[in-house]
């Protein structure tokens, strides 16, 4: 089943891409599978919530996963962080996220 999503990336353009639900992909691996910033811009930590190239803001009411441990700390310390901050790579693609709209944070 694909799902519908809208990401919106640093340069203000949004982009409706659709996404298999799976693949066990997460948000992160979305915007670079579609290229949706430069390589090497998003997900320098691999996914493992430990650097803030991956950032977004969530835009609209979605049942999101919980913050684990590890997404807390980093969002603690990152610039730019807003009350519906989250790491993208932390996100995995699932049915739920059906009309999920993001905005990818500022770079640094």
């Amino acid at each position: 089943m694909d799902i519908s999503i809208k990401i919106t990336d640093r340069k203000g353009q949004t982009h409706e891409v659709k996404v298999p639900t799976d693949m066990a992909l997460n948000l992160m691996q979305v915007v670079r599978a579609y290229e949706l910033e430069p390589i090497g811009t998003v997900g320098i930590c691999g996914g493992m919530a430990m650097c803030p190239t991956c950032q977004c803001y969530v835009d609209n009411d979605i049942n999101l996963p919980e913050k684990r441990e590890a997404e807390e700390a980093t969002l603690s310390r990152l610039l730019h962080v807003k009350n519906n901050s989250r790491l993208s790579c932390q996100i995995p693609v699932t049915k739920e996220l059906e009309g999920i709209e993001i905005v990818l944070a500022p770079y640094f």
